[in-house]
């Protein structure tokens, strides 16, 4: 009889709270100092979830620094900017007289909003509710107030839509203010010698100062990239559905410098490949969508975003924006030392070296934290399934597993010895030994055999490996594979070589 569980129907469907649930029940993920009622809007992961994190990093990292040269294009190279940088810095790029939110209070709840996010969430109704006009007009209209930074512009629209607070149910809002979403502290050994300083909202800026840095030592020829990972902070009004939107959170970025006139060439560029990297993670093709941004930053001349179908709805996961010189041209204007490259390549208009300019910048900016949340949401796989052939009278059960690629997963293979005793524990540590060198590799012997395989279901793990008395004779072992259940009988000398084969990144980078 065929052991594979049979599927019956569709999975059944995925709520945010099952994902909260699951991500803390199973080690991947915990709210901040939760002994002492938490933290809101900050996370800590867990010993799997900090493994799945890591991959994921590591993945990115390869894909950047690894898969790019000067036969395909430009050379990408990383960096580790500090999290504290001059004041000024913050200056130069906007964050200290723009980076705000229009924030509204309610004067009976005494709960804080983002204006915009109230209006953004009536127009979903209009939408919902199928009156799409409706919706792109009061979307048009909150675009022209905050572009004009009409504030009780905007708090007259909220009012005239009628626009409550959720929690009094009353519109008795306070005017609206700009918030500055930048935390600052003190640097210095005495309180009156302290200079304030920021925690950095972004990671690009550590790239815009060291680029030339880079390029010097690196003797890089534009075009090229400098990648990063690193934290960044902000201070969100309204920080929600779990780790998509976070105070504190981790960014993969790269800036790509080219010459003036070839940004959107390279821009489009980018943007392709950044897709394909997360259809190679296995996020599938109808859960992606680009969503190009019609009001543009002002460092920007065309950006657009990948958004992912999380429970949620679409949301932005990464972001791809030609942002002009802007950045490197601030940074000279304000520090007055030249932010300039010398490109003795020939132009073909003119017959003569391009000389001396300011590159222009492709940015590529994925969240470390939403990325995590995508391919988590994902994975997390319902499933009706029939014992044995699908006929009339078969008991049916639900299964809950995570479906990860085995190169993302936190845990590679798990060992069971099928008994603790007569040396199978024993066995059983040998093939530990063997693995754990080249994969993170567990035992496990409590319990029955099946509820150590629905653990492993739970967490990911790609690979159980069953330690029976046939082991010891032939030295031979049971491996299960995680998504079908199907259970083969191999020697213990091809393993390293069979799960090697499946959990290598080398498979995923191959379809990048």
């Amino acid at each position: 009889m065929n052991t594979t569980p049979t599927r019956t129907d569709g999975p059944p469907a995925t709520s945010l709270q099952d994902i909260i649930a699951h991500a803390k029940e199973y080690g991947f993920v915990f709210p901040s100092s939760e002994i002492y009622d938490g933290l809101q809007a900050v996370y800590d992961y867990g010993q799997n979830g900090v493994e799945l994190k890591n991959n994921l990093k590591t993945l990115w990292w390869k894909a950047m620094t690894q898969l790019h040269d000067n036969r395909d294009g430009g050379p990408v190279v990383g960096i580790d900017a500090s999290i504290f940088m001059h004041p000024l810095t913050w200056k130069a790029s906007g964050h200290v007289d723009s980076f705000n939110d229009p924030m509204i209070d309610n004067r009976d709840s005494k709960k804080r909003y983002r204006a915009d996010q109230l209006l953004e969430l009536k127009a979903e109704e209009y939408a919902n509710a199928g009156d799409a006009d409706r919706a792109q007009a009061l979307l048009n209209e909150m675009a022209r107030l905050l572009g004009e930074n009409d504030l009780d512009g905007v708090r007259n629209l909220i009012i005239a839509e009628g626009i409550k607070c959720p929690v009094s149910g009353t519109d008795n809002w306070t005017e609206v203010r700009q918030f500055n979403l930048m935390f600052s502290t003190q640097v210095g050994s005495l309180a009156e010698d302290a200079s304030l300083i920021y925690l950095r909202p972004e990671t690009a800026q550590g790239i815009f100062v060291n680029f030339l840095n880079v390029q010097k030592t690196g003797r890089m020829k534009i075009p090229f990239g400098i990648a990063q990972i690193g934290k960044a902070f902000r201070n969100e009004i309204v920080a929600r559905q779990f780790t998509f939107r976070m105070r504190e959170f981790e960014q993969m970025e790269m800036q790509f410098f080219v010459r003036p006139g070839t940004e959107m060439e390279w821009y489009e560029r980018w943007r392709d490949t950044r897709m394909k990297f997360h259809q190679a993670l296995g996020l599938p093709a109808e859960k992606l969508k680009f969503h190009v941004h019609e009001k543009l930053a002002h460092y920007a001349n065309a950006a657009v975003d990948i958004e992912y179908q999380f429970p949620f709805g679409f949301r932005e996961m990464e972001g791809i924006h030609s942002r002009t010189d802007f950045d490197l041209k601030s940074h000279q204007e304000l520090s007055r030392k030249k932010q300039q490259y010398f490109d003795n390549d020939v132009d073909p208009a003119t017959g003569k070296p391009y000389g001396n300019y300011i590159p222009y910048v492709v940015e590529t900016s994925v969240g470390a934290d939403r990325l995590f949340l995508a391919v988590f949401c994902n994975a997390f796989t319902k499933e009706t399934v029939g014992e044995g052939e699908s006929t009339p009278g078969d008991k049916q059960k639900e299964r809950t597993y995570l479906k990860l690629h085995p190169a993302l997963a936190p845990i590679k293979a798990a060992v069971f010895p099928l008994v603790r005793k007569d040396g199978l524990p024993e066995k059983a540590e040998q093939i530990v030994k063997l693995l754990r060198s080249e994969f993170r590799v567990i035992m496990e012997e409590r319990d029955a055999i099946g509820k150590r395989y629905t653990r492993q279901d739970l967490i990911g793990t790609p690979f159980c490996i069953a330690v029976d008395y046939q082991t010891i004779e032939d030295d031979t072992v049971t491996i299960r594979y995680r998504d079908t259940t199907e259970q083969i009988r191999v020697p213990i000398s091809e393993l390293k070589a069979r799960i090697g084969q499946e959990v290598s990144m080398e498979r995923l980078l191959e379809q990048m």
